[in-house]
């Protein structure tokens, strides 16, 4: 089955998005749901999707297992994974872990940029790695299958990751550091260690993580592609746009500024007041992800590798990553 997934998406979400997604044929994405909210707040980003849910059943269903994915194909619909970029929606609670996992919660990431309770974030000055709290949090995500990520944390932190998690991690949205040095992109070092681990790398669209930003060409975009594939493989590899349609420029301010200062934090782009930077005009929405798949068929992907790129990478991740471990290991026993 050929599928198309987008391991990352933070959307402004309107029923126009939603039948974008369908012309597009995008099969599944992984949606930010919370940033800094906390479980109370996450619960109504929750209740608000319930009711997209309800007003667009014939557009996007909510997506618990890999198995919603054929049944998004089948049904052309859009299978709706719902992802923390921050661990701020299970406060201090490691209990929290399971009942956000029973409500859907498919991905975590254990930092957004700064330190929290659980590691590192990729712009503070010293990375003391997993805290204490932070590798019992990655054991209780293994156990309930909720994946890891980190995307935005910084590189003993990650490493730390990689070696304590005993399921493969994933950095859903990032790019390698040795094509453009943006602290959020990631070294072949850490690359290297989630591919040898199993995990995978979904590639940002984001124009700040890009070479030459806005500006970055399709061309370019694809061979930075085939060099990581040289280095991970081409099934660890995926696509993690990082798309942000349709928000308003205040919503970069809440992304990293959040509640931990009350000065605004310029974060990643230029000393200027922080917001969304152009797409590329070869990606501006759900509809252009053919133009990327065409992109890597002609820096010389074949049709097969183009296909797990654009998705059957991720749909197998999915499929070993949803379940819980005690699944996992009667599936490994079978």
């Amino acid at each position: 089955m050929t599928v198309l997934i987008d391991g990352l998406q933070y959307a402004n979400w309107s029923e126009r998005i939603f039948r974008q997604l369908r012309e597009g044929g995008v099969d599944a994405i992984h949606a930010t749901i919370t940033y800094h909210e906390t479980f109370r707040e996450t619960v109504t980003n929750i209740e608000r999707w319930n009711r997209w849910f309800e007003l667009y059943p014939d557009l996007i269903f909510q997506g618990f297992s890999a198995a919603d994915v054929g049944l998004a194909k089948a049904t052309g619909r859009t299978a709706v994974f719902f992802g923390a970029q921050n661990p701020s929606c299970i406060e201090d609670d490691i209990g929290l872990v399971e009942v956000l996992h029973r409500l859907g919660l498919r991905f975590m990431q254990l930092t957004y940029n700064n330190q929290s309770l659980l590691a590192t974030g990729c712009y503070e000055a010293e990375d003391t790695g997993l805290t204490r709290m932070g590798r019992a949090v990655v054991s209780e995500m293994n156990r309930v299958g909720m994946v890891v990520d980190m995307s935005h944390s910084a590189e003993r932190s990650t490493l730390e990751a990689i070696a304590h998690s005993s399921r493969p991690i994933t950095i859903s949205h990032a790019n390698p550091a040795a094509w453009h040095g943006a602290l959020r992109n990631k070294s072949d070092r850490v690359l290297k260690a989630l591919a040898e681990s199993g995990g995978i790398l979904g590639f940002s669209l984001y124009p700040h993580h890009l070479l030459g930003g806005s500006a970055c060409g399709l061309q370019d975009y694809c061979a930075m592609i085939a060099r990581t594939v040289e280095l991970m493989g081409v099934d660890r590899v995926a696509i993690g746009s990082d798309l942000c349609q349709d928000q308003p420029d205040s919503v970069v301010e809440w992304m990293r500024t959040g509640r931990w200062t009350k000065s605004v934090d310029y974060g990643e782009g230029s000393a200027a007041a922080p917001g969304f930077p152009a797409m590329p005009d070869w990606f501006r929405d759900n509809r252009d992800f053919g133009k990327v798949a065409a992109g890597l068929r002609a820096v010389g992907f074949s049709s097969a590798d183009v296909a797990a790129i654009m998705g059957g990478n991720w749909l197998r991740f999915f499929q070993d990553s949803f379940g819980s471990a005690e699944l996992a290991l009667q599936k490994a026993a079978q």
